[in-house]
């Protein structure tokens, strides 16, 4: 067992700025010499000797054998994978690499409808066709839930050439699925899962949330360490533990993704996040888990405010549920999401993750105070009090059927494509996605053709001024579809 008091990287670079060699390698800044002394006076200049490159003593992720090496390493052994690569290019890199490393120039892989664009991404670079499996629609809520095993079977007896399966588990509202028993099922079928755990790194150090994706199965995930585990943003790791993945494969992979001149500040800071948790992870995480628990009891207290937590638990597919993910409605008192976090901002300093028509979501992580949820609490309460009864408009009864798969997704990138009229997209091929909020599930994702069925749902979010993520022109008066 390696120690995980070391800081192999951080230590390499510590002992390299002691030679104060003189210095004729990129970055061109020489430490704080060559920065601007705005940004000096603003961030001191300590920092800056961290921004060094591969240098002797320094490694080379592209060809780990040092510092580097040892450093992913400890991330692997601390997190319960058989080995792990540093991502300096997010979470993205991670999924984009998942993708290609299973579809493998062209095969089939399994992705939720929900999934992160980045899936998209690793379907256009690698060339995978892509099966797509509807997350279940929790409707109180209007939030997307999860995967079932059952769905993921279907999935298969329909597609049994299907090389993996991609889940998002705990989505970025911290809904969990049957991570297990997905599991089972694609390895009944020689098939691999890959977990998008952006959100879920710190899962693996709290009895109070979620197991972890690599101890429930799943044979690779991505986590954004950066998110809520303290390193700087994006940095994270990729960690596979199964036999089923050829190594040299998804090493290759990673060299299609990552930047030739990958960020030391960033790998140091996954160095430095790791060593931090494992000496005191579960202090870390259990105090998140409290504080968030704690606010959560307090903001359900106030009339007209809801904040969802366990209840979630079997509705829509949802397995499990991260309650360090504060999902806040005004629903009862007919303030949207995207207004009660423009109210939060402006008028009490309180700065929400996201919002959506029906939600606004906090992400409590270790390093929150008590007066940062306190001043939340406080900020609903008074909101509540000020705003008098309202209606929303209401959700969807459901969404409309998955329309025809006519191109794969970078069959559709690359084909020549044109901007049409809105009005007139009915029966031509998207290039681009639509993903009407709520709930945010993509109606129609580029390849597919727009059917009237997916028209008129969107027409109708369109007429009432909607929220709409995907097009690239906001207002949806033009479509962009292939030519």
């Amino acid at each position: 067992m390696n120690d995980q008091n070391r800081t192999p990287l951080f230590d390499a670079i510590v002992e390299y700025n002691k030679r104060k060699p003189s210095y004729f390698r990129v970055p061109g800044h020489r430490y704080e010499k060559g920065i601007s002394p705005i940004l000096r006076e603003a961030v001191g200049d300590a920092i800056f000797s961290f921004d060094l490159t591969e240098t002797p003593l320094l490694d080379d992720l592209h060809h780990a054998s040092g510092a580097i090496m040892e450093a992913e390493q400890l991330a692997a052994e601390l997190w319960g994978a058989d080995y792990t690569h540093f991502l300096v290019n997010g979470s993205t890199s991670g999924n984009e690499v998942m993708i290609i490393t299973a579809t493998h120039g062209g095969g089939k892989v399994a992705i939720p409808r929900n999934a992160h664009k980045s899936a998209l991404m690793g379907l256009i670079l690698g060339g995978g066709n892509p099966v797509y499996i509807m997350p279940e629609l929790e409707r109180e809520w209007g939030l997307h839930g999860g995967i079932t095993p059952e769905a993921v079977e279907k999935m298969f007896q329909e597609n049994p050439d299907c090389k993996g399966v991609m889940v998002v588990s705990p989505t970025y509202y911290g809904i969990a699925s049957d991570i297990r028993g997905i599991a089972d099922v694609c390895h009944n079928h020689g098939a691999i899962l890959m977990v998008d755990e952006a959100h879920g790194a710190h899962c693996y150090f709290s009895d109070l949330l979620p197991k972890g994706a690599l101890e429930l199965g799943a044979d690779v995930c991505v986590q954004s360490i950066h998110k809520v585990t303290g390193s700087l943003t994006q940095s994270s790791m990729l960690h596979v533990k199964s036999d089923r993945i050829k190594k040299s494969r998804l090493e290759s992979n990673l060299t299609l993704v990552q930047s030739t001149s990958p960020s030391y500040l960033l790998m140091t800071s996954l160095d430095v996040a790791r060593h931090d948790i494992a000496r005191r992870g579960k202090e870390m995480i259990d105090r998140a888990a409290a504080l968030a628990i704690d606010a959560r009891d307090r903001i359900n207290a106030i009339p007209g405010m809801t904040c969802a937590g366990k209840e979630l638990i079997g509705r829509a597919g949802i397995f499990d549920y991260d309650i360090t993910k504060l999902v806040v409605s005004a629903d009862d008192i007919g303030i949207t999401g995207f207004d009660l976090k423009k109210m939060l901002f402006f008028d009490y300093n309180v700065d929400m993750e996201l919002a959506d028509y029906r939600n606004a979501l906090a992400i409590v992580t270790f390093a929150n105070e008590q007066e940062d949820l306190d001043r939340l609490v406080e900020a609903l309460q008074d909101i509540a009090e000020k705003n008098q009864d309202g209606t929303l408009l209401p959700l969807a009864k459901k969404l409309p059927s998955q329309p025809e798969y006519v191109l794969s997704p970078r069959e559709a990138y690359f084909s020549d494509r044109e901007r049409i009229p809105w009005m007139d997209a009915k029966g031509r091929i998207a290039a681009e996605m639509i993903a009407p909020y709520p709930p945010g599930i993509p109606v129609i994702y580029p390849g597919e053709r727009m059917s009237e069925e997916v028209w008129d749902f969107v027409e109708a979010f369109r007429q009432r001024n909607g929220h709409l993520h995907g097009p690239s022109d906001g207002k949806l008066s033009t479509f962009v579809v292939v030519r």
